[in-house]
């Protein structure tokens, strides 16, 4: 989507926010149902444990501004296999949000027109979503905007009568619910439990990083900020208001629709309604906000040769609406296999969730280790990253605790796919032991073996043929002993080109020609070729060299660059660092 117009502050948050915001009509109630009086003071917790992640999303994205969040860092910093891990967890993230967020709506717009069959309107959300995102990115954002305004002033209406009643009524049932024997037995478990319910509130923080290449420069920080905001004052309030104005008992009949219930007690019919209609628009935000997310997300996989390369394919709005329409089917045969029955998938949605925001987290401490001269906006101290990360392992702790059978229903989803990944990873060895069937076959079967053998080779030849480019400052012979191995363990080439540029009138050391040919002979199966050119690294030489030797960007490697690096690594194209 290079071509596209890049998304500013208003445009980036609405599309995440929508997403993270939507929360505040489902997470008190949760919180309550866990914590009692005291959710809003897990839900502060919660706003805590969010302010950190602001810091370790600020410095990891900051340094490595690509699409695909924990998928992009790992792959940056470790192996392709570790990088598909997070992609898989952050892919069933989104599908369970999709899923969750229109059937939670179409719950919404039941309650308003009770004809409403909810399993079809849900289908027909998803479908609407799918057709908005292969229009455009822009057309998608206005839609987001629209959404996000009007719920940030539904929400301010909703506190402002309900403080209004208070104010009039009185604080008794306050008083009242405080009086009330603690949830759990103690305030430590009533936190424990409430705050670990309450972390679902944060689900859509990562989305940013999903389409952060989608973004005007300097808007990523920004959107971290705004969200942080929005759920650190809306959620612990409307939880607090809650408690104030409904009887604990009376919170949960109405876990599904608190807010309109709250709404219709403080302000009367009227008010229900008006948050009934802002529920069904956010969560359809936050429907939204998934497609936009996988899209950026799968995009980047397929360039990598992660997942297969039909799904680079573009509409003329520079949507890939085969990644889009993939995905959607996806959430479609989710919705069917489990009936509306949405209970089991919440359990998917969380640990997936939680699950990236751990390896967030750990990949901060990767970047810190392997890329420590990556020039970074932001960066997140050592204690602020453990601090956090110790938050979300406490919170998926708390939620396998209060659900086990949670466990068993995410890996039911998470095992296939990942098994998916794992075949496309394992592309070449699965083809040599076709070739070695084939071969066994040769004595009673020859035809069948022949053309076996044949349509097996010519795979192998397509997938070998892919160059790969890395290049050298003249790094010595343990760095390119590394850019060899990783190619091997990582790629399914057998050529590599090495290139050094050179100053005018300037000559390659004579000792790195000596290396690339130890090299070459240690490792048999890649043929290196050596190129020497004269030439100033940057955007312009990288799109002139990926267009003369056909060889796409993020093929092209290069060593971590130091503080005086003058691009950013977003500028290179794709181009990734392996040293």
């Amino acid at each position: 989507m290079s071509h596209a117009k890049k998304l500013n502050e208003l445009e980036a948050t609405a599309i995440c926010g929508n997403d993270i915001s939507s929360s505040c009509l489902y997470v008190s109630a949760l919180a309550i149902s866990y914590a009692g009086q005291y959710a809003w003071l897990a839900l502060l917790v919660v706003g805590a444990v969010l302010f950190l992640f602001r810091k370790i999303y600020g410095e990891v994205v900051g340094a490595l501004p690509l699409n695909g969040g924990a998928y992009n860092v790992l792959l940056n910093t470790t192996s392709k296999r570790n990088a598909a891990l997070a992609a898989c967890l952050t892919i069933l993230s989104y599908m369970a949000t999709a899923v969750l967020s229109a059937n939670e709506a179409m719950h919404y717009l039941h309650t308003l027109w009770h004809g409403l069959p909810i399993i079809p309107a849900t289908m027909g959300l998803l479908a609407l979503f799918l057709a908005l995102t292969i229009l455009g990115m822009s057309e998608s954002a206005i839609v987001a905007v629209v959404i996000f305004i009007t719920h940030l002033a539904s929400l301010t209406l909703l506190v402002g009568v309900t403080t209004w009643y208070l104010f009039n009524n009185g604080f008794d049932n306050l008083t009242l619910n405080f009086q009330m024997p603690v949830k759990g037995g103690s305030v430590v478990n009533a936190l424990f439990f409430g705050f670990s319910a309450a972390m679902l509130g944060i689900s859509g923080f990562e989305s940013s990083a999903n389409f952060v290449e989608e973004q005007a420069r300097g808007v990523f920080q920004k959107t971290l900020r705004n969200m942080w905001v929005v759920v650190t004052v809306f959620n612990p309030l409307i939880a607090f208001l809650a408690i104030a104005v409904l009887p604990l008992a009376e919170v949960g009949q109405h876990t599904e629709t608190l807010l309109s219930h709250m709404g219709t007690v403080a302000g009367g019919p009227w008010l229900g309604v008006v948050i009934s209609v802002n529920a069904v628009a956010v969560l359809s935000g936050a429907v939204l906000t998934s497609f936009v997310g996988v899209s950026g997300l799968m995009k980047r996989m397929t360039l990598d040769r992660i997942l297969p390369q039909f799904f680079l394919r573009e509409n003329g709005r520079g949507s890939n609406y085969v990644i889009l329409i993939t995905f959607f089917l996806l959430c479609v045969s989710v919705l069917l296999i489990t009936n509306g029955q949405l209970g089991p998938l919440a359990g998917v949605y969380t640990i997936s969730f939680l699950s990236v925001m751990a390896f967030f987290a750990l990949g901060n401490f990767l970047l810190k280790g392997k890329r420590p001269n990556l020039p970074r906006p932001v960066y997140a101290g050592i204690t602020t990253v453990t601090l956090a990360l110790v938050g979300v392992l406490v919170a998926l702790f708390g939620n396998i605790k209060i659900h086990p059978e949670y466990l068993i229903v995410f890996l039911q989803y998470f095992l296939p796919a990942m098994a998916l990944i794992y075949i496309m990873l394992n592309r070449v060895a699965i083809l040599n032991l076709l070739l070695s069937a084939a071969d066994s076959l040769a004595r009673h079967l020859p035809r069948a073996s022949r053309l076996g053998r044949l349509l097996v080779r010519r795979q192998m030849r397509e997938l070998a043929k892919q160059e790969f480019v890395f290049f050298t400052k003249g790094d010595n012979v343990a760095n390119l002993n590394k850019v060899m191995a990783y190619v091997v363990e990582n790629e399914f080439t057998n050529r590599l080109k090495i290139v050094t540029l050179l100053k005018e009138g300037e000559k390659y050391p004579e000792e790195l020609l000596n290396d690339i040919r130890v090299l070459d002979r240690a490792y048999e199966k890649i043929e290196v070729d050596f190129v020497t050119m004269e030439g100033q690294f940057g955007p312009e030489l990288i799109e002139e060299l990926s267009e003369r030797w056909c060889i796409p960007k993020n093929f092209m490697f290069i060593g971590s660059p130091g503080d005086r690096f003058p691009y950013q690594i977003s500028e290179l194209g794709g181009v990734r660092l392996i040293i």
